[in-house]
């Protein structure tokens, strides 16, 4: 039985969950490796740049929060985009030690240029599903997102 066989054989919730996990693990990793190879920038370097864009500057300890990430793994990517000229950092005249955080014009072109990269993964891939085939799914992924908040 090919791995393709054994995603598909089983129906129950468990196993169409675990391969739910799987594809989108899989998914996740293609638009990350699109984006790496095209732009040179990785879906995580990404979100920092979509969360500035969409809420200005930020001090660090905010954009962590908005991320939903560990202040320590968002002070290390910060570190990076700034050493690539994609954000800049400033001390915070009230308290040195904090940080803000700002997006800069280079910063905006990549982050078009990448969103962009990762969209062309998404339309090649949910592409191949026909318009009955996308509508059951975003009904199917609505549902569960559902029961995921409840």
């Amino acid at each position: 039985m090919s791995e393709h066989e054994a995603i598909t054989a089983d129906t129950g919730p468990e196993q169409v969950g675990l391969t739910f996990l799987t594809i989108a693990y899989g998914l996740r990793e293609e638009v990350d490796r699109h984006m790496q190879s095209t732009v040179g920038l990785s879906l995580s370097r990404t979100k920092v740049l979509q969360a500035l864009a969409a809420h200005g500057t930020l001090h660090q300890a905010q954009l962590a929060d908005i991320l939903g990430q560990a202040p320590r793994s968002v002070t290390q990517i910060v570190e990076g985009l700034e050493r690539l000229g994609l954000v800049s950092r400033t001390d915070d005249t009230s308290d040195r030690r904090r940080k803000t955080v700002s997006l800069t014009a280079a910063g905006s072109t990549t982050l078009t240029a990448a969103e962009e990269a990762g969209s062309h993964v998404l339309r090649k891939l949910f592409g191949s599903l026909d318009p009955q085939q996308l509508k059951s799914l975003q009904a199917s992924l609505a549902r569960l997102d559902t029961a995921l908040a409840d």
